[in-house]
């Protein structure tokens, strides 16, 4: 009996899903083409894999054993597709990552050319999406890595079945119109009394701006609800009221119109990476983890180490690091 790995894929999605056209959308086929893969593997398999219940249909016991099996099977393809990687005189693979819009525009491009002189033949594609769907997608193998986001504000338990590389800390400025009052130092309570611009709870950054606000005595009155960074610094610009942005993020601020102004009370994010387990295995994964960290350092992300010795609620700023790496230093703190 010769089963294909790929129809086994299929049926796992389909026992994850509960349903053909739930495992079609996530595998992004048509529900006939997954039909006809389960059809295929039926008959490799000598019995139906599937069996109809009313008007759906069920994993027969012949597709529960073959869905019990197919992880080994799909591990050991794995294994041998690193170790070919391994044995080559040259790296050379196609994989995806899933980025973030500010990861989009300020790192990925440097990782391309990276990847582009050090090892060409390795191809990165890239998906944009939020925590939750990327992690999803590594962790159905639609993606090998994924960039992801934590907030001290409000951290997101990530799963223990996935290697969370950490690769800086990305601090978090005000950003005002031109001719604001708020200058340098500005403390967030003092904006208890503006219109923001912010993202809705739904997402991590509207939930960890959110969270900071209230440990500073406020709920901020969102007059705007944007996703979109651009969107809301182009309205900033315009006058229509305040908003944070990360390092990473003053990639999208209009070429005038916009200030960014250090806060008083420090805050940043870890930007770190994330894959399977077995990805890490793969010399080309490896490569590609060690872009994203040269990425990161030449788009002036702080140090990851900080990020144990933050106070609650934030982490210390590249001066504070500096500082208490060196106590001589006559840095000041933030306060």
């Amino acid at each position: 009996m010769e089963l294909s790995l790929r129809r086994l894929r299929t049926l796992r999605e389909v026992a994850r899903r509960g349903g053909v056209n739930a495992a079609a959308a996530t595998l992004h086929y048509s529900p006939s083409a997954v039909s006809q893969q389960l059809e295929a593997l039926s008959v490799e398999a000598g019995a139906p894999v599937l069996e109809r219940v009313g008007r759906g249909v069920r994993l027969s016991e012949v597709g529960r054993v073959l869905v019990e099996h197919a992880e080994v099977l799909l591990a050991a393809e794995r294994r041998a597709g690193a170790a070919v990687e391994g044995a080559r005189q040259t790296l050379s693979a196609h994989l995806t990552v899933g980025v973030f819009p500010a990861a989009g525009a300020g790192v990925l491009p440097a990782v391309l050319a990276d990847l582009a002189a050090r090892h060409p033949g390795i191809t990165l594609d890239s998906v944009e999406g939020d925590g939750e769907s990327v992690v999803t997608d590594v962790r159905d193998g639609h993606l090998d890595l994924a960039l992801l986001l934590d907030y001290p504000d409000a951290p997101e338990p990530w799963k223990a079945d996935l290697r969370v590389v950490p690769l800086g800390q990305d601090e978090i400025h005000l950003a005002v119109a031109d001719g604001s009052a708020h200058g340098p130092g500005a403390a967030l309570e003092a904006l208890a009394d503006e219109d923001w611009i912010l993202s809705g709870p739904h997402t991590y950054w509207g939930r960890a701006v959110r969270t900071a606000c209230r440990r500073a005595g406020f709920d901020p009155r969102v007059r705007h609800h944007v996703d979109s960074s651009a969107t809301a610094l182009a309205m900033v610009a315009a006058g229509l009221g305040v908003a944070l942005v990360s390092d990473l993020g003053r990639v999208f601020c209009p070429s005038r119109g916009v200030v960014v102004v250090p806060l008083a009370r420090p805050l940043s994010r870890t930007i770190s990476i994330a894959h399977l387990p077995h990805t890490g295995e793969r010399p080309t994964a490896r490569a590609v983890l060690a872009a994203f960290a040269r990425a990161a350092g030449a788009a002036g992300l702080a140090p990851v180490e900080a990020v144990h010795e933050g106070r609650a609620g934030q982490v210390p700023t590249r001066s504070e690091a500096a500082s208490r790496a060196n106590p001589s230093s006559s840095g000041t703190r933030g306060t």
